[in-house]
């Protein structure tokens, strides 16, 4: 019933990124590569909210304590399981951040923003450092500043608030929208590689990790009206970031405006 709740309060947010113009702006290679480029931060990102909520709720130290509750536990390690060892199309074990660069890579489209940013983050050792000397778009700083910013209040349910309704839950409906453009707009170009990528992803969150990730959300809020408050809050912050940052790559696809990432 709470989770209906969240669903309903959410339900104008999620409708503006399941039917954003975005979509129907990515008509070829060029269009692509810009969407590409900037999605794979996305992509990335996701992995350390899931990597937060892991060591949230189970033990990632030594000595090993059980912590938390088991059901929880066994929820999040097995979204982590799937989402950092996936079988890629050819049968090898790789995270789906390192599936949608082969991808990009697939394509033609050039890796180095992303490379760059994890190189200078490699060296600062400090994620919001690393975000603010950077020379990526406003929307897409703000986007990571909210995901990190999040990780921070190290609180669970927050953290899982912002994983399950701004990522898990929403990721079904939203792919499926640009897997049937990329599948009708490229039908020469090769893009085995993505469209697995967006083939796994809404195979795995539609069946799989949507649910488990709604069922963690209830472990940890329970009956708690201030988590389930801020569950909300912290969802709406989630969608807005992301339809801003939409906003930006669509902005980014007027041709005056595609020399920015052609650097």
């Amino acid at each position: 019933m709470r989770i209906s709740n969240v669903k309903t309060a959410l339900s104008s947010l999620r409708e503006q990124l399941i039917n954003h113009s975005l979509y129907g702006k990515i008509e070829n290679t060029e269009d692509l590569s810009v969407f590409l480029k900037l999605h794979v931060f996305a992509v990335w990102d996701f992995m350390s909210l899931l990597k937060a909520l892991q060591q949230q709720l189970t033990c990632t130290t030594t000595p090993w304590i059980p912590v938390g509750n088991p059901e929880t536990r066994y929820l999040i390690n097995e979204i982590v399981l799937a989402e950092e060892t996936d079988v890629n199309l050819k049968g090898a074990r790789k995270s789906h951040f390192e599936m949608y660069l082969d991808a990009m890579k697939e394509c033609n489209t050039n890796t180095t923003l992303i490379d760059n940013f994890l190189s200078d983050l490699s060296s600062t050792k400090n994620i919001n450092t690393t975000i603010e000397n950077s020379t990526l778009d406003e929307a897409l700083k703000a986007f990571l500043n909210f995901t990190f910013k999040t990780i921070e209040t190290g609180k669970p349910h927050e953290i899982a608030a912002a994983f399950t309704f701004g990522r898990e839950e929403l990721i079904p409906n939203m792919f499926t929208e640009i897997l049937t453009k990329l599948q009708h707009n490229f039908p020469d170009t090769n893009l085995s590689q993505l469209i697995y990528y967006f083939q796994r992803h809404i195979e795995l969150d539609e069946d799989e990790h949507g649910p488990m990730a709604m069922k963690m959300i209830e472990e940890l809020c329970q009956e708690d009206d201030l988590k389930w408050e801020e569950v909300t809050t912290i969802s709406k912050e989630a969608l807005k970031v992301r339809i801003n940052l939409w906003n930006a790559i669509e902005k980014q696809l007027q041709p005056k405006a595609s020399f920015i990432l052609n650097n």
